[in-house]
C-alpha cells in the first residue's frame, strides 16, 4: 500500500465494487462531471473498467482509497495516459461523498505524485479537471501543479459546454512536502 498522512492507496478489492458502483457511478451528476463520455448505467456483475480492474493494462494504474485510520473505503485514485516514452501520465480521482471536503483529494494527489515520480520515474504528472472543480484545483494547487491553460467549452456536462483547465507539474519542480 501507498500511504499519504491520511489514506493510502491500494489495490482494488472485490468488496469496493459495490460500494463504488452505488456511491460514484450510479450518481448521474457525479460521473457525468468526472467521466469523458455520458452517463450509463453499470450492471451488476460488469466488467466495467471503472470498476474491475484489468492488471494486464499497462497505461492505467487503478487503485482504491482507503482512510489509513481504520481502513474505510473512501474512493478512487488513477495513474493513467501513462506514456512510458515521454514520461508522463495524468491523474484522476474520486471520492465518495461522504469523503469529500476532510483533505483527502490533497492527500491523494500527493500519494499519486510519489508514485509517478519516485517509483515510476516519470517526469510529468497532467490534471485536466472543470474549471468550476475548485477542490480539485486546490488539491492540485498545494501539491504544487501550475496552471498551464484552459481548454475552453471543452467538456459536454449534463446539458451545457464546461471549460477544463489543464495543471501541469514537473518532477524537478515537485516537493514532497507541498501539499501544506
Amino acid at each position: 500500500m501507498l500511504r499519504g498522512g491520511k489514506v493510502g492507496l491500494r489495490a482494488r478489492h472485490e468488496e469496493d465494487i459495490p460500494i463504488l458502483r452505488a456511491e460514484l457511478y450510479d450518481d448521474v451528476v457525479n460521473s457525468s462531471r468526472t467521466e469523458a463520455g455520458p452517463w450509463r448505467p453499470i450492471p451488476p456483475g460488469s466488467k466495467d473498467p471503472r470498476l474491475v480492474v484489468d492488471d494486464t493494462k499497462e497505461g492505467s494504474v487503478p487503485f482504491s482509497v482507503v482512510e489509513l485510520e481504520g481502513g474505510t473505503l473512501v474512493g478512487t485514485a488513477t495513474l493513467w495516459g501513462i506514456d512510458n516514452h515521454n514520461r508522463s501520465a495524468h491523474i484522476g480521482l474520486g471520492l465518495l461523498p461522504s469523503s469529500r471536503g476532510k483533505g483527502y483529494g490533497t492527500d491523494v494527489v500527493a500519494v499519486l505524485c510519489h508514485y509517478g515520480f519516485v517509483v515510476r520515474g516519470l517526469q510529468r504528472l497532467q490534471i485536466e479537471t472543470l474549471s468550476d472543480n475548485a477542490a480539485m484545483l486546490r488539491s492540485a494547487e498545494r501539491n504544487g501543479f501550475v496552471r498551464e491553460g484552459v481548454l475552453r467549452s471543452s467538456a459536454w456536462v449534463m446539458g451545457e459546454f464546461l471549460d477544463e483547465v489543464l495543471l501541469g507539474l514537473l518532477a524537478q519542480d515537485w516537493r514532497q512536502d507541498s501539499k501544506a
